[in-house]
This record gives structure tokens, C-alpha cells and sequence, in this order.
């Protein structure tokens, strides 16, 4: 577990840092090996430790920290907090569900932070705490979160937007939880009903319960597969991949080649000074707004049903403008 702490200081921090980083607790035997201590020292550590309001609890023989009542203490610089801030606003503003719990943690950078920019934090929050707050999503989110956390299984009822059906329950195994560009919250984890690994909107869950049995992260499980693209897609690699195509027009191909869009992408550079981008992804409808912000300066290669929705859809839009104009 590293060097092991020479004072009583250092110790009553490891101490607190090996528990709350154990969701299955630790023996007083395997804290006083870590410490280098004997188990009386560490019951007498333990006992401090709650004198000072850590909350400590002993169960079967093992002390856990209740996470849920625990305070971490991190110490920021103004541009550590400053960037929290920023990073944690731009969450907000696109968020289509407020968490009252980012609100909280903003109220406390806001602390640490000097006067001037400490009162626009202040203004800030003033206006986010105008917003309504939709309990059943956070209820959901906290759920999660805490099974998470002890990497137990939940059940969940979900419920996407295009089927209003009542859905059965699922058991789920989270393995992390990514926002979108949008700031849509996404649990992504081991569905038990499908038997693969699905990315969920949480505002899709309708209820979640807690289940006693535990799980493990897959040995080789890489979270970089699964992450947020550009477009708020989280890629589900265990389905069919999809080859996307897209010309780019010259006066556009500074802004397409200057950014990552999508960790499978390619891009080849024409002749005229345009670009192709390719790309590899599991669905292709999360594309659609930004293909059609690009207008006339795009056109789709590929796949074939995509390139048929959009052509579909301006000639829809051109009929649109024709009578739009014969009208005048």
C-alpha cells in the first residue's frame, strides 16, 4: 500500500483513505499491517477518527466509512477551482435536468475562490437555484450512484422515448456514469435482460432498486470504447459498426480536420482543398442535427439510408422554399 505513515497524523489520514477507497471495509488485522501498527493502536486511530466526526461504522467484523455522510477535504488553488467552475457550469447550461448536488459542490468552490471572482460564482448560483428540480431524476441518480459505489447491482425499470410501453424490470451492473456534450447523464454498464454493455439515459429510469449482489468490472473493460463523442453518441461496440462518409467543402475543412470528433475517425484530404472524414459508429441518428448544421457544405457518401434520409429531407425543405416563394 505504499510508504507506510511515520506519525499518528499521517496514519489517521491513511486510515481515513484506505477506508473510504474499501467499499467492502477493511479488518482492524489488515489496517494495522498496512499502518505497521498493532490492532490496539488501530482501535484507538478508529475511535479518534470518529471524535472528530469521520463516520466510521464496524459491521461483521469489518469498519467501513458511510459514504453517504462522509465530507471529503481537498484543497484547491483559485485556478483549480476557477476551472471546477467553469467545467461544472458549462455542465449546467446544458443540462436538461438540474442536479442540485453540482449546484452544492459550485456553493463550495465558490468558497475557496478570490472576492471578484467569488461574487460572479455567488451571481451564478443565485439564478441556477431559480430552476426546478425534478426529484424523481435525482432520486435516480443517487440510487445509482450509491450501488456504484459499492459495486452492487440495482434494478431498474427503463423506459425509452419512443416506446411509451410499461417495460419490464432489468438487472444492470454499473460501470461508470458519462455526460453527453448535451449534458445528458448517461449510466453506462452490463445489462443483464440484453446480456451486453448498453449506455442508458438516466432520465429514461423510472425507478431503481438496490440489489445484494455484488459485481466486478470486467478484467480487460476499457471506458475509452464507451465515452461521449462530439455528439453526445456513447458507441455500444458490441453491436454492428456502422461506416459513416462525409465531403466536407474546402472552405469548411480547416474547422473538420482541426478536431477530434470521433476516436475512430479518418480523414482524407482532397484534390480541391476539401475533406472526407470517416468515421465507424454503432447508430448513425444522433448525427442528423449536425450533418444538417452544415447545410449545402456536406454531402453524405455514406451509409446509403442516411444519405436517403437527408436528400429526402431538402427536397422536402426545397418544396418548401419553392412555394414559399410563388406565394410571394
Amino acid at each position: 500500500m505504499g510508504t507506510r505513515p511515520i506519525n499518528r497524523t499521517e496514519r489517521l489520514a491513511s486510515i481515513e483513505q484506505m477506508l473510504f477507497r474499501s467499499p467492502h471495509g477493511l479488518r482492524a488485522v489488515e489496517i494495522a499491517h498496512a499502518c505497521g501498527v498493532d490492532r490496539r493502536t488501530v482501535y484507538r486511530d478508529i475511535s479518534l477518527l470518529g471524535d472528530i466526526g469521520i463516520p466510521i461504522y464496524q459491521q461483521d467484523g469489518r469498519f467501513f466509512i458511510n459514504r453517504e455522510q462522509y465530507l471529503a477535504n481537498v484543497r484547491l488553488s483559485a485556478n483549480e477551482a476557477l476551472a471546477l467552475f467553469i467545467a461544472a457550469r458549462v455542465l449546467v447550461h446544458h443540462a436538461d435536468l438540474q442536479n442540485p448536488h453540482l449546484i452544492s459542490g459550485i456553493r463550495k468552490i465558490s468558497h475557496v475562490l478570490p472576492e471578484t471572482s467569488g461574487a460572479h460564482v455567488a451571481f451564478v448560483l443565485e439564478s441556477l437555484q431559480q430552476h426546478p428540480v425534478d426529484r424523481a431524476f435525482v432520486v435516480v441518480l443517487e440510487t445509482i450512484v450509491r450501488a456504484w459505489d459499492k459495486q452492487r447491482k440495482v434494478r431498474l425499470w427503463y423506459r425509452s422515448s419512443s416506446d411509451s410501453r410499461e417495460v419490464p424490470a432489468r438487472d444492470f451492473a454499473t460501470y461508470f456514469i458519462e455526460p453527453t456534450p448535451k449534458g445528458e447523464l448517461h449510466v453506462v454498464g452490463f445489462d443483464m435482460a440484453s446480456r451486453r454493455i448498453r449506455a442508458l439515459p438516466l432520465r429514461h429510469i423510472k425507478r431503481v432498486k438496490i440489489l445484494r449482489e455484488h459485481y466486478e468490472l470486467p478484467p480487460r473493460f476499457n471506458p475509452l470504447r464507451y465515452l461521449s463523442s462530439a455528439w453526445g453518441m456513447l458507441d455500444d461496440y458490441e453491436s454492428e459498426a456502422v461506416d459513416v462518409a462525409l465531403a466536407f467543402e474546402p472552405e469548411v475543412t480547416p474547422r473538420i480536420v482541426g478536431r477530434l470528433w470521433h476516436r475512430s475517425q479518418t480523414i482524407d484530404l482532397l484534390d480541391n482543398g476539401g475533406c472526407i472524414l470517416n468515421i465507424r459508429v454503432s447508430d448513425w441518428q444522433p448525427l442528423l442535427p449536425w450533418i444538417r448544421s452544415w447545410g449545402a457544405q456536406v454531402t453524405v457518401l455514406a451509409p446509403t439510408p442516411l444519405r436517403r434520409q437527408i436528400a429526402e429531407e431538402y427536397r422536402k425543405l426545397a418544396a418548401v422554399y419553392e412555394d414559399a416563394a410563388s406565394s410571394i
